[in-house]
């Protein structure tokens, strides 16, 4: 059986000023199957011919960071995993941001975002 799902594409905005942005992952959820998960690729050559001076150390470790929130690792655990993805996928003004959420229907969700991340990032 297949359930709803929200989704949105995180993003890496280098220069927030210009709005030029790279599409790094996506965030998934699905209330019915109880998944909250994040999945990012970083293409060094792509940041790198948008934002030559971007430290791709600093933002990788940023983007670690997505997936301890989604598990629920430190402050984050006090968190339902709903409150976690309108947390993570609120709008922002640094330079990893959120696209606006999507929704979809899916049997699999960790799947679905393994699909999404094919489509929207690599």
């Amino acid at each position: 059986m297949r359930e709803p799902f929200e989704y949105a594409v995180i993003r890496l905005v280098p220069r927030i000023e210009r709005g030029e942005q790279i599409n790094v992952g996506v965030i998934l959820y699905c209330q019915g199957r109880d998944f909250l998960a994040a999945r990012t690729h970083l293409d060094a050559d792509r940041v790198r011919a948008l934002a030559p001076g971007v430290d791709l150390a600093e933002v990788a470790a940023a983007l670690g960071s997505w997936d301890r929130t989604c598990a629920g690792d430190g402050p984050s655990g006090r968190m339902k995993r709903g409150e976690r993805f309108r947390w993570l996928a609120a709008p922002r003004s640094t330079m990893i941001q959120t696209s606006p959420v999507h929704t979809g229907l899916t049997a699999d969700p960790a799947a679905e975002l393994d699909r999404l991340l094919d489509a929207l990032v690599r």
